[in-house]
């Protein structure tokens, strides 16, 4: 894969992960709005909003992995593919949702965070990666 392609996947993956984490740290801290003001800390919109942009093009980043790196198993991977694809654009969704609101609270957070949509994402995340790299270590 291009220097640009693996530094796009990652970009994607440290986006979702990354958002991820951030709003397990701001469900757990019990606000009943947004703060908008400094000295509040990160803004979790930013946070959303780099989450949305890696679900939006995480399927594609994987695709272009498997075409250039994978021979054998190639069917069975963008058959997964797809199942990502179809999680992330739930989570998609549901991030959206969050980010439409005036205020978003700490509870909000927390149910998109426990959220069955962005938990099969995640863990399709976690599945492809280490199959991608377990192929890597083989070589």
């Amino acid at each position: 894969m291009s220097e640009q392609g693996k530094s796009k996947l990652r970009t994607s993956i440290d986006a979702i992960e990354g958002g991820y984490e951030f709003m397990l740290a701001y469900a757990a801290q019990g606000r009943d709005f947004e703060y908008t003001g400094g000295g509040a800390g990160p803004s979790i919109r930013g946070y959303l909003g780099g989450l949305k942009d890696g679900l939006g093009s995480i399927a594609d980043d994987f695709e272009a992995e498997v075409k250039e790196n994978v021979k054998s198993g190639a069917e069975e991977f963008n058959q997964f593919i797809e199942i990502l694809r179809a999680d992330a654009q739930k989570s998609l969704t549901a991030v959206s949702m969050v980010l439409s609101l005036p205020s978003i609270g700490s509870q909000v957070v927390d149910n998109l965070n426990a959220s069955i949509h962005i938990r099969a994402m995640l863990t399709d995340l976690f599945l492809i990666d280490e199959a991608l790299s377990s192929l890597k270590r083989q070589e």
